[in-house]
């Protein structure tokens, strides 16, 4: 008996180690995969913002066509708003589905933005079908939905933790 109770001091740091390096591997594996499910987590959402963004710019695009039928943007590839009608429609279509797959996975604050974004081009849209004339309202119009759309990226790269990147802004050419 008296050898047992020699031994039991090395036999009782052999089962504490054990049990210590036992936690150290769980608790290892559990901060990996919450790393790794994080950066997926990221992916996706970087995804749904750039898919979301896209499908907008299609809008924004043919906005600037028809602006320029109507004499408001020099866009050299003017677009009449009978001949816009289905282009809009279709991307209008397109942005729908990513809409809402911003909403489902996008924070509160890249979702308030991209609100803040698309209501500028909604008031864009409305002054298009309007057929109003007017260059500087127009321009208003574009620098809002400038501005929203900075704003959006802005959200973005804070939500995602990127660095902060380029504007993408080009002068705006005189009309």
């Amino acid at each position: 008996m008296t050898a047992f109770l020699q031994q039991l001091p090395a036999l009782l740091g052999v089962v504490i180690g054990a049990l210590g390096s036992y936690l150290a591997v769980v608790r290892g594996d559990r901060v990996r995969f919450r790393r790794e499910q994080e950066a997926r987590w990221d992916e996706r959402r970087l995804t749904v913002y750039a898919d979301w963004a896209q499908a907008l710019k299609r809008t924004v695009s043919v906005d600037y066509r028809v602006a320029a039928h109507l004499g408001n943007d020099p866009h050299p590839h003017p677009l009449s708003p009978r001949e816009a009608a289905p282009l809009l429609a279709e991307a209008q279509s397109a942005r729908d589905p990513h809409g809402e797959q911003l909403i489902m996975l996008g924070s509160p604050a890249v979702v308030a933005k991209g609100q803040e974004w698309v209501l500028a081009v909604m008031a864009m849209e409305r002054f298009l079908r309007e057929e109003r004339r007017d260059p500087e309202a127009w321009r208003a119009l574009l620098e809002r939905q400038r501005d929203g759309r900075d704003r959006f990226y802005a959200a973005v790269r804070a939500d995602l933790a990127l660095p902060p990147g380029h504007s993408g802004r080009l002068p705006l050419a005189e009309a």
